[in-house]
C-alpha cells in the first residue's frame, strides 16, 4: 500500500499536469518566451505543421521532449534551472499542449514527432542537448539516431522504445504489461468509455489507484489526450530503429530509471545501457515512471548537473 504522503503526491503532481493541459500559461515567471517554428520540409500532399514551443535563457541548445498525456510545462522547472547557462526550448508533440493535432490518415511514427520539432531543434543550434521523458525519450534518441553530428549529449528518463524488447524476444516479454494496458485502454474507448481508458493507462504508470485519486474536475482533460494511445502504443512498438544502431551514438548518455518503475521501462533500459557506448546510468531510489513529474526538483538536478559538466 502507499503511504497517503506518495498519494499526495501523485494527486498533486497530477492536478498540475491536468492544469496545464487545460490553459497553457503564456508567460512563465516573465522569463519564457513561446513560439511558432519555422515550417520544416512539407511532406507531399500534406501541409507540415508548426510545433508549439517554451524557450528560455541563453547559451548552448538544450531540447526537452515531454511524456504522453503531458506537455511541454512538464518542464518549467528545468527551463528555470537551466536559463542561467543555456538556451532552452521545449516544444509540444502532437495533440499536446498547444501544438496542432496529426493532420494525416496515415498512422503516425517516431520519425514524425521528430519532423515535427525539426524548426525547434534547428533554432536550438548545433550541437545541441536532448532531455527527453518517456516518450518524448524515444522521439529524443530517434532525432540523434537520425542526425549524430548536431546532438552533444543527451538525458533520458525511461525511454520507451518498445520495440527494442519484441525485436529481442517476441511476446510474451517484459512489454506485455504495457501492450496489455493499450489494448485495454482501446477497447475502453472504443465502448465509449474515455474515463475508464484514462484509468488503465493511468494506473499502469503510477500505481493502481492512481487514477482514483485524481481530483474529478481534473480527469476530463487527462481522458482526451488518452484518446492517442492507440497512436502512441504503434509509435512505440513498430519503430524500426535497431539496437545497433544506438551503438553509433557516441555522446554522453545521462539514462535516468526509477527504481519503482515498471518492467518494460526497465527491460528497454537494460537493453539500451548495455548498447550506448558513452552511458551513465542514475536510479532514482524511491520513484516511478513518473519521476519527471511528481520529483521534478530532485530529478531537475540530476539533468542541471550532468549537462553542466558534458
Amino acid at each position: 500500500m502507499r503511504g497517503s504522503k506518495e498519494w499526495l503526491t501523485v494527486r498533486a503532481c497530477l492536478q498540475d499536469v491536468c492544469s496545464h493541459q487545460i490553459a497553457e500559461r503564456r508567460t512563465h515567471r516573465n522569463k519564457v518566451k513561446i513560439g511558432l517554428g519555422v515550417e520544416p520540409n512539407q511532406e507531399p500532399g500534406m501541409h507540415q505543421p508548426t510545433p508549439f514551443f517554451r524557450e528560455a535563457g541563453a547559451g548552448p541548445g538544450v531540447v526537452c521532449t515531454h511524456a504522453n498525456a503531458s506537455s511541454s510545462a512538464q518542464w518549467r522547472g528545468l527551463l528555470d534551472r537551466l536559463a542561467p547557462n543555456f538556451h532552452v526550448l521545449a516544444p509540444d508533440s502532437y495533440d499536446a499542449g498547444k501544438s496542432p493535432p496529426w493532420p494525416s490518415d496515415r498512422v503516425i511514427s517516431l520519425g514524425d514527432e521528430v519532423a515535427l520539432i525539426e524548426p525547434v531543434l534547428t533554432r536550438a543550434g548545433s550541437p545541441l542537448a536532448l532531455v527527453g521523458h518517456s516518450y518524448g525519450a524515444a522521439v529524443a534518441l530517434i532525432a540523434a539516431q537520425a542526425n549524430p553530428g548536431r546532438v552533444r549529449a543527451m538525458a533520458l528518463f525511461e525511454p520507451t522504445l518498445f520495440a527494442l524488447l519484441d525485436a529481442q524476444t517476441p511476446a510474451p516479454n517484459e512489454a506485455d504489461g504495457i501492450r496489455e494496458t493499450a489494448a485495454q485502454a482501446s477497447l475502453a474507448l472504443d465502448a465509449g468509455k474515455p474515463g475508464a481508458a484514462a484509468e488503465h493507462f493511468i494506473d499502469y504508470w503510477m500505481g493502481a489507484g492512481a487514477w482514483q485519486q485524481t481530483p474529478e474536475a481534473r480527469k476530463p482533460a487527462i481522458a482526451t489526450s488518452v484518446t492517442n494511445v492507440r497512436r502512441w502504443a504503434h509509435a512505440l512498438f513498430t519503430e524500426p530503429t535497431p539496437l545497433a544502431a544506438f551503438r553509433a551514438l557516441d555522446i554522453p548518455v545521462l539514462y535516468m530509471v526509477g527504481k519503482r518503475s515498471t518492467a518494460s521501462a526497465h527491460g528497454v533500459a537494460r537493453l539500451l545501457a548495455s548498447a550506448l557506448p558513452r552511458v551513465e546510468l542514475v536510479e532514482f531510489e524511491h520513484l516511478g515512471h513518473m519521476g519527471p513529474v511528481t520529483h521534478p526538483e530532485q530529478v531537475n538536478e540530476v539533468i542541471q548537473q550532468f549537462l553542466e559538466r558534458t
